[in-house]
């Protein structure tokens, strides 16, 4: 359902993962149905600095800590 509560929506192709997108038809907003999102803990968060901090490869920190890497890349210190 989109962000305005109308049930006025049309596939609208596909995510990075093949998950359907849709649009609705009222507000023009994009969205996906039942989203995975991922909540990074702080303790993850602190993790990734030491590690950044002591220059471990990006693939070492991928694998200790279970992240995305597109998360990593877009991830500001």
């Amino acid at each position: 359902m989109s962000k305005c509560n109308s049930q006025n929506t049309i596939k609208n192709g596909s995510i990075y993962n093949g998950k359907p997108k849709f649009i609705c038809d009222n507000c023009g907003r994009q969205f996906v149905e039942n989203p995975t999102k991922k909540v990074i803990s702080k303790e993850t968060w602190d993790l990734v600095d030491k590690l950044l901090l002591e220059k471990i490869s990006i693939a070492g920190i991928l694998r200790g800590t279970g992240i995305s890497e597109i998360w990593l890349q877009k991830y500001k210190y």
